[in-house]
Order: C-alpha cells, then sequence, then structure tokens
C-alpha cells in the first residue's frame, strides 16, 4: 500500500512521524512523508519517500496578539494547502494526516477517494476532562473544559478557512465550509490515533467513538546511530549531567538562557550539556558541553535530569529514559505537557519562561536530582511506555483499512 503521512511545523511535528513511517515500510508499504523541506533529511534517513510541502512555519512566526497570531496562522495555513492539490496528484492508497494536515487532508480524501486516518501528536477533541492543550491548564470544570474545547476547534477552522476555499477550488470540489467538514468527520466517526502515552493522558471517557490514545510515535533512530565522540568522552569523564534544551522554541534567547543554565548548574553543583536548538545555547568549560542534534533516545537515558521546554515529544522521550524533568514551557501545548509531567510527579512544577532565574532554576535541578520521588514517578512511567506500541497500533488500523 502506498502511505502518504502528510505534517507541517517545527521540528517535533514531523520527527515522530519518521518511526510510525519506518515501521509500516518494515511491514511491507511504500511510504512517503509530505512535510517542508526542512526536514527532507529525516524523511530520507528513515528510508521514507518525501513531497515537498511549501509552507515553512518559521517565516509566519512573528510575535503580536491574537489577532496578528490568527494573520500569521492563517497565512501559513493557506501557503500549506497550495501545495495540498499537488502532493494528491503523486497519488497514494492511504493518508495519514497530522493534527495540522487534517483540516485540508479531509478534501482530498474527497476530492480523490483516498482514504484517510488520523495521527495526531495532541488531543484536540473537545472533553470534560481538561481545557484545550493551547489554552492553558486551569481547568474551567467539565461543561466549562468542553465549551472551550468546542471554542479552540472554532478558532481553528477560522484559521484554516481562506486555505479551504482555495484548496477546494483547486481540488474542483462545491464550495464547503471547514466549520461543515469538521462536522462531518465527526458525524462518520472519522478515526485518529494520537500519539501519546496514557502515562500522561488516560482516553478520556467523553470522547466519541474512533478516538484512540495508541501510544507514543517515536522518532526513527538507525541501528548504526551512535553518540558523537565527544559526546561520550563528556559522560564519562564525571557524575551523570543534565541536559539543557528548548528546541526549536526560544530563538533569540541564547544569551540569557545560557547564563542562567550555566549559573543554575554550578551553583546545584551539577555537570550540564547545553543543546544548541533554535534559541543558540552555548558555554564553554570543563564541567559543560554544547551539542547540536543528537537523538534523544541513546542521550537522556544517561543522564540525571532534563530541562525542557515541554514540548511533546521531549516530555515523552525524558519519561521513556526515567529521567526527572524541570520543564520550562514557552508557549502553544507546552504548558499542558508540563502540567502533567508534574502531576504524575516526574517533573518538578513547571517555571515561568519569561522570570526564569539563576535561583529557581538551581533550586529545582537540586530537588529533581537529589529527591527521589522525582526518578522513581519517572521509572514508573517509563515502565508503562515501555508496555505501549504506537506504531504498532497504526500499523494494524491500516491493515484493518488494507482489508477492507
Amino acid at each position: 500500500m502506498r502511505i502518504l503521512i502528510a505534517t507541517a511545523g517545527s521540528r517535533g511535528d514531523v520527527a515522530p512521524y519518521t518511526g510510525l513511517g519506518a515501521v509500516l515500510a518494515e511491514a511491507g508499504h511504500e511510504v512517503t512523508l509530505a512535510t517542508t523541506d526542512a526536514f527532507a533529511p529525516l524523511a530520507h534517513g528513515a528510508g521514507l519517500g518525501f513531497r515537498r510541502l511549501p509552507a515553512d512555519p518559521r517565516a509566519h512566526g512573528g510575535a503580536g496578539g491574537g489577532r496578528e497570531l490568527m494573520r500569521t496562522a492563517a497565512a501559513f495555513a493557506r501557503e500549506l494547502g497550495r501545495g495540498f492539490a499537488e502532493v494528491a496528484a503523486e497519488g497514494a492508497d492511504l493518508l495519514l494526516l497530522s493534527a495540522t494536515t487534517a483540516p485540508l487532508g479531509w478534501h482530498l480524501t474527497e476530492a480523490t477517494g483516498t482514504p484517510s486516518l488520523g495521527v495526531y501528536l495532541q488531543p484536540t477533541a473537545p472533553t470534560g476532562d481538561f481545557p484545550p492543550v493551547v489554552t492553558g491548564v486551569r481547568s474551567l470544570g467539565r461543561a466549562g473544559n468542553r465549551a472551550a474545547g468546542r471554542f479552540a476547534l472554532r478558532m481553528a477552522d477560522r484559521v484554516f478557512g481562506q486555505a479551504v476555499t482555495e484548496l477546494r477550488r483547486d481540488l474542483g470540489l462545491p464550495p464547503l465550509t471547514a466549520v461543515a467538514m469538521r462536522r462531518r468527520r465527526e458525524q462518520e466517526n472519522w478515526p485518529v490515533l494520537h500519539g501519546f502515552s496514557t502515562a500522561l493522558v488516560a482516553r478520556p471517557a467523553d470522547w466519541r467513538p474512533g478516538l484512540e490514545v495508541a501510544g507514543t510515535f517515536w522518532p526513527y533512530v538507525g541501528a548504526g546511530e551512535h553518540l558523537p565522540a565527544v559526546v561520550e568522552d563528556f559522560l564519562r569523564a564525571g557524575p551523570r549531567p543534565v541536559l539543557v534544551g528548548f528546541g526549536s522554541m526560544a530563538s533569540g534567547e541564547g544569551e540569557r538562557l545560557s547564563e542562567i543554565a550555566v549559573q543554575a548548574l554550578r551553583r546545584a553543583g551539577l555537570r550540564g550539556i547545553l543543546q544548541s536548538g533554535a534559541a543558540g545555547l552555548a558555554a564553554d568549560g570543563d564541567d559543560i558541553l554544547t551539542i547540536g542534534e543528537v537523538p534523544h533516545a541513546l542521550l537522556l537515558p544517561r543522564l540525571a535530569a532534563v530541562v525542557h521546554h515541554a514540548g511533546a515529544g521531549t516530555t515523552a522521550a525524558a519519561l521513556r529514559a526515567g529521567v526527572p524533568a524541570v520543564p520550562v514551557p514557552v508557549t502553544a501545548d507546552q504548558p499542558f505537557w508540563a502540567a502533567r509531567l508534574a502531576a504524575i510527579g516526574a517533573a518538578t512544577e513547571p517555571l515561568p519562561f519569561a522570570a526564569l532565574s539563576v535561583g529557581r532554576l538551581a533550586e529545582a535541578l537540586d530537588r529533581a536530582v537529589r529527591r527521589q520521588t522525582y526518578s522513581r514517578a519517572a521509572a514508573t512511567a517509563a515502565a508503562r511506555l515501555a508496555g505501549e506500541d504506537g506504531a504498532g497500533r497504526v500499523r494494524k488500523a491500516v491493515e484493518q483499512l488494507a482489508q477492507r
């Protein structure tokens, strides 16, 4: 079966699908990843095909208030939509759609008759169990949470409104709003397998049929991959260090964050590894190492703790490694995942990114590393993650679709 996985966003929005694609390819399917140019090497490295989607979120990531954010998000969606007709023209037997691409991919399904399946990294369906993941962590009560969830979906449909109009025109389809298409898919119980762990989010009982929590989709790591020699040397040279990294977040904040991180690590008496990321973290010293991208699956199990932005992928990777975390969420769904980590006892209380200080970080690091309750909770969650097989659940769903 020819399978097209479509996603867009930052590295954390793309990398998990490389591992999922590799599992499907190993099962005998021809798998192609459709995403932006920056991640073509990730697709090729996992042995997957690649198709280009034109939108680059970095080009639309400006600052501003709510209206400005809506405008930049809508511009991103329109640019993304313009590439979908071309992607569809190259053909596929099945579309696997992320939460970002589903509002566009549904229309490809209608136009081509190609079946589709959701493979989301975050819970997006309204529920009384918690508020929408992008609006903060304060519960509004069960009825309020559900209402807020429906409102969040309406805002998402507004973002995709013009993109949907243009895409349907390009596909030769009659007019249909983004809201109407979402309602149609919900009434059909369109299936979505969510790529996160029940250790963090149990399946809400009030979700409709077709929505399932499958387990984490892990980024692809080749059998022969290993850590760079300089990292191995540093790890062997002393006690387990702490990793500090903010992934694709905090661009332009590198100098501030690096200074805070180094001083806090030294105040807590800990060695550290700074992962440069979009922020450009960097520092020198016998007790500090600066690195670029390395597989978290290889590095994190050898650490004392991780200071991170609480993106979904890094959150899961730290849990799988059984390593306590100090979350410093920046935006979007990160406060949600940070709160979930703290709730299960595998992380300290989240630290505010804008007000991050040497004293706060040093104190949190001291607690995370030296209080065994955090590492025990992380180990418990790691055991649960080990019993899940998110990619395997998707493979079974694909096989069932193929049989039908």
